[in-house]
Parts: C-alpha cells; structure tokens; sequence
C-alpha cells in the first residue's frame, strides 16, 4: 500500500512540474499570466489553473522515447498498454519516425477521453532527450490531431526541462 502512495505522489509530482514548466513557458511566450496550480481528481483535467482570471484545466501526457526511458522517470513500473505502445515505436531505428509514432500515439489515446470542464487544454512534456523544440517543429505536418478532441488547445513542451520552449500543435 505504501508503495501505491510513493508511485502515485511520484506520478502528482511528474505531472506538477509538467505544468509549472509550461506554465512558465507561456507567460514567457505570450504574456498571459497563468497561476494557482491545484490538482484534481479522476474524472477531471489533471491540473486546473488560473489563466488571466478565468479557470482553465491542464491534461498532462508524457511523451518518452522508449519503456525503459518511462520507467526511468516514473520510477515505477508502467501499465500493460503503455508499454505495448513504447514497444512499437521502439521498433523505428530513425528518432524522427519515432517521434511521430509517439505523439501520434498519444493524440489518439486521448482523443476518446471527456473531462468534467468547460475549458481544457492538452499539455505533452517530451521526455525524450534526442527530441527538441527544432525536431518537433520539423514534424508539424506529419503530427495527426484525430477530430472530436474536447481540447481548445494542444501544446508541448519540447524538452524535459523546458529550455528549449514550447510548441502549439493545435
């Protein structure tokens, strides 16, 4: 049970400074100012925040590289689907095909969910060292943002500590 608690307040941390680190990011990039970061419990956006006075609720992903690589950083063990779907893009030698098999992986798997929110906003951290701000940017038009999102928005930041920005994908 305890290690339940330890994997769970790893999982609240990763998925805090997530969004701290986007966050920072997007006042930098727009101005806007973003605040009061809580989170929320199943069936909600991970994260909700204040943007410019007005609630606006964060759904944080991950994006890795490789099952080992999300193992690493989760310091856990990772679900069955999860690691099938690591697998897979495991198997493209070239990073750039990697990278495109990964977000789009992702933008499907949440394309079928529904929160409990009037306005929420996809926020993936790349996790993956190879992959940058450039990469991505190069890989726009090949990335596959599957329709009936309820997602107003849909962003990434590029690296994992979020030195090399972030990039708007819808």
């Amino acid at each position: 049970m305890e290690e339940l608690r330890s994997s769970e307040a790893a999982k609240l941390k990763l998925e805090h400074d997530a969004a701290k680190l986007f966050m920072r990011q997007y006042e930098r990039l727009t101005g806007h100012h973003i605040r009061h970061i809580w989170h929320n419990q199943p069936k909600r956006p991970d994260v909700s925040c204040m943007l410019d006075g007005h609630k606006l609720d964060l759904e944080i992903a991950h994006l890795y590289g490789s099952s080992q690589e999300a193992m690493d950083i989760l310091k856990q063990g990772i679900n069955a689907n999860v690691k099938h779907q690591l697998e897979l893009q495991e198997a493209f030698s070239d990073t750039h095909e990697r990278l495109i098999s990964a977000l789009n992986a992702i933008l499907k798997n949440k394309a079928g969910k529904t929160y409990d929110s009037n306005k929420v906003w996809l926020v993936i951290r790349n996790a993956h060292p190879a992959w940058k701000r450039e990469q991505v940017l190069n890989a726009m038009s090949e990335i596959e943002v599957p329709s009936g999102y309820q997602f107003d928005q849909i962003w990434l930041v590029a690296d994992f500590t979020g030195q090399s920005g972030i990039v708007r994908l819808r």
